[in-house]
């Protein structure tokens, strides 16, 4: 049995860190590397069953009573306040939120795009966003405060040409961000982060045809991981980032810097 608390700092011990969206890939890091730093995390996903085993797993090497599995589709406003409500129910506190939750159904020309899978997007990325955020306020931070991070996208500071209605939605989640940083402050802290291609199921379709031409664009020559990502959130939700609200974080391996997005 993996200790996931081994040379990991307990800095987020007695809070509770809601992540949506953590069944796997960069979510379910997420909830990893929160765990391991001494947090107690629920985790919601659309599939039940891919949900429990995801609990399950991270459960292993930790105290089971840290993790709990929440059920549902972030679209719904009645699943987003079960995931809230229980959260707050079994550990006291909701102080950590992490909206990992994003959806990406169409590809192509904008001009082209299904319209209705357009509004998905967005409710799905932004709105079902806002609503937890909104649910978290009321339930434990406004009194209380926390830290809150959504996860957006390199795709939404730099336009790629065929991810044109995820990028939309994803940039308009960055100046969400900053709006509720400048309301949410002092108590509450407000960041997102912005990762490029990382290997994931959800990014397949932008690096499965060529891997290593993929990743020879980016100055690191490599794809991001999940874990990546997930050392960015511990550290923005932790005490270390106190002074750091309304920042969009790049976690690209470089490819901004490049001026390009590549394949991306």
């Amino acid at each position: 049995m993996t200790d996931v608390t081994a040379d990991v700092p307990q800095d987020l011990a007695g809070r509770a860190a809601l992540v949506t969206g953590a069944s796997r890939g960069i979510g379910f890091a997420i909830a990893r590397e929160l765990l391991g730093r001494g947090a107690s995390v629920t985790i919601t996903a659309r599939k039940p069953d891919e949900l429990t085993a995801a609990a399950e797993e991270l459960a292993k090497g930790a105290d089971p009573d840290r993790v709990l599995a929440v059920p549902g589709n972030a679209g719904s406003a009645e699943a987003r306040a079960e995931a809230v409500d229980r959260t707050v129910e079994r550990f006291g506190n909701l102080a950590i939120l992490v909206n990992n939750t994003g959806i990406n159904p169409t590809y192509g020309p904008l001009v082209d795009a299904d319209l209705d899978a357009v509004r998905k997007i967005f409710d799905t990325n932004v709105v079902a966003a806002l609503g937890f955020v909104q649910l978290a306020h009321k339930a434990w931070m406004g009194e209380h405060g926390g830290a809150i991070v959504n996860l957006a996208s390199v795709a939404g500071l730099r336009s790629t040409g065929v991810i044109g209605a995820y990028g939309a939605s994803k940039a308009a989640l960055i100046r969400l961000t900053e709006e509720l940083a400048w309301q949410l402050g002092p108590s509450i802290r407000v960041n997102a982060v912005a990762p490029a291609v990382v290997k994931t199921k959800f990014a397949t379709a932008l690096y499965a045809h060529d891997e290593d031409a993929v990743a020879a664009a980016y100055p690191m020559k490599r794809l991001g991981t999940p874990e990546d990502v997930a050392r960015l959130v511990g550290f923005l939700v932790s005490d270390a980032a106190a002074w750091i609200t309304g920042e969009t974080v790049r976690v690209d391996g470089g490819i901004l810097a490049t001026g390009s997005l590549g394949s991306a």
